[in-house]
Formats: structure tokens, sequence, C-alpha cells
């Protein structure tokens, strides 16, 4: 499976830009999903921030994939004036930084709520989108999540469809947290699929490292490797327990298993079980 590219949000090992940099070239990962930089989240950069960013990143040799942006996550009730407007400013910042993708979300639907009542007012919103990025070449995609519009495959796919120009970021991980079979989402979104984000989970919700989990992962990237899929970012979500190492004391410690001493633990962990399936 040589032919994957790998990217990470690497704010999981570290809030420092630095400290992103240098977990990636140490675990030989050439692209960064970017999503937190020192206290700001992406969003939040200006543009003569991003640019500085863009150097110091080429500095290193590490290239931004995508941006890791919060858009679409808001209410659908919420006034969407002025998150149309911080959208055309992460438009923005995705030229200025070369980025190649922005992953967004399709809006959280009211608690006890039927989200097909809301879904004209979502597929109007992605429109919207799409039509501000025409003729940008950047690809926006859609990442299935808990609590929003598509949460599950069959509410991604309608989005894929009334919806044309958006691509899909598939991870596991939330559709197991949604309690959806991830080969049968596979098998409906596979041909809308411009990336994977690998992250793992139990039925419980837990988050695990890859190949550890109901996610079906090693499984779904041969179907992506098959389908000339190309790039995956990890997204570790494990767990960091800051008292491990004190209770350890060579002997096994009484924390979840996959609790880590330090968030670079807890990235160097998902690397390391990612390549191992690979």
């Amino acid at each position: 499976m040589s032919q994957f590219t790998l990217c990470a949000f690497a704010d999981e090992a570290g809030a420092d830009i630095q400290d992103q940099i240098k977990a990636l070239n140490e675990n030989d990962i050439p692209c960064l999903e970017v999503r937190g930089v020192g206290d700001k989240n992406i969003s939040q950069l200006t543009i003569p921030e991003a640019n500085e960013l863009k150097k110091q990143l080429n500095d290193n040799e590490v290239q931004i994939w995508s941006i890791g942006s919060p858009l679409g996550k808001i209410g659908i009730k919420d006034d969407f004036a002025p998150h149309l407007d911080l959208f055309k400013h992460i438009l923005e910042l995705a030229y200025t930084t070369q980025a190649k993708c922005i992953r967004l979300f399709s809006f959280y639907i009211p608690s006890g709520e039927d989200a097909v009542i809301y879904r004209d007012e979502v597929m109007e919103r992605l429109s919207q989108f799409c039509q501000a990025a025409k003729g940008s070449n950047i690809a926006l995609c859609h990442e299935n999540e808990k609590g929003i519009y598509g949460s599950i495959a069959t509410r991604c796919l309608e989005i894929h469809k009334h919806v044309p120009e958006l691509y899909a970021v598939f991870d596991p991980a939330n559709f197991v947290q949604c309690s959806q079979d991830t080969l049968q989402a596979w098998e409906l979104l596979a041909p809308y699929v411009k990336y994977m984000h690998i992250k793992d989970a139990k039925p419980d919700g837990a988050v695990v490292p890859a190949g550890r989990g109901d996610g079906n992962i090693p499984q779904i990237l041969e179907k992506y490797k098959l389908q000339g899929g190309n790039v995956l970012t990890l997204e570790p979500h494990l767990s960091v327990f800051s008292g491990l190492g004190a209770l350890e004391n060579g002997e096994k410690s009484v924390v979840n298993e996959y609790a880590y001493p330090s968030q670079r633990a807890a990235f160097d962990a998902a690397v390391s079980a990612l390549k191992s399936i690979l």
C-alpha cells in the first residue's frame, strides 16, 4: 500500500507549529491537515499569519493538504450570513497556504428533531459554499460527523447527489459512533471520497488506534486503494493521561489501555498503528 500519501492533524501532537512540524518530520509524514496553530483555530488566522505559517512549513518541507475548518459546525437554525463570510475568509487562507482542500460539515440538527425537516436548508447552505468556491480549484470536502445532517451514510449520499461539487471525507470512527456500519457506508459513498480520516472507534464510542476498533479500516483501505485512493489524514483522538507514567512503575496501569502519557506519545502511537496496517 505504498501508494498512500500520509497527512495528519498534527495539532494533536502539540499546539505550537514547530512541535507539529517536528512530529510530522520524525514520523515521515509529508503533509498537514491544519486545524490548530498555537492558540488559534486555523479560521482565526489573518492572511499575514497564514503567509508566515506557509513559510515555516516550506522551510521544513511540509505541505498543507487540507484546511481542517469548523465550517458547518453551527446549528442549522443559526444565522448563516456570518458563516458564509467566514467561509470566504477560509477560502482565502486556502489560497494563501496552497491547500488543496477545505474540510467542512453539514450543520447541527436540533436534538430530538427529525433531520429530514432541515434537508432543504442544509442543501441550500452547502450549495452556497460551493458557489462561493466556484473556479477556485480548491476541493470542498464534507466529513460525516455526529449530530450533523450528514451523520449517517444515507444522508451523506443525499448531500453528494444534491450538491455534486462536494466531495466526501470518509471518517470510519465517526460512523461507528453513529452506529453506522462502515462497510455499508463505504459502498454508498466510495465514488465521492476525496480522502480518508484515519480514526477508529469501539461501539461504545471510545476512540482507539487504527485497526483496534469496529471501523473496518484495513478492509476499507484495500477498497480505497483499488479505486485509486491516495491521501490519508491521521486524526488520532486518543486519550492523554498525564499521570500514566507515575502509575505504571513497571506494571500495567489501571487506566484505559489506549491512554498515553503525552500528546506526542498518543500521536506516535496512532502513526504506528496505521503504518502497521499499511
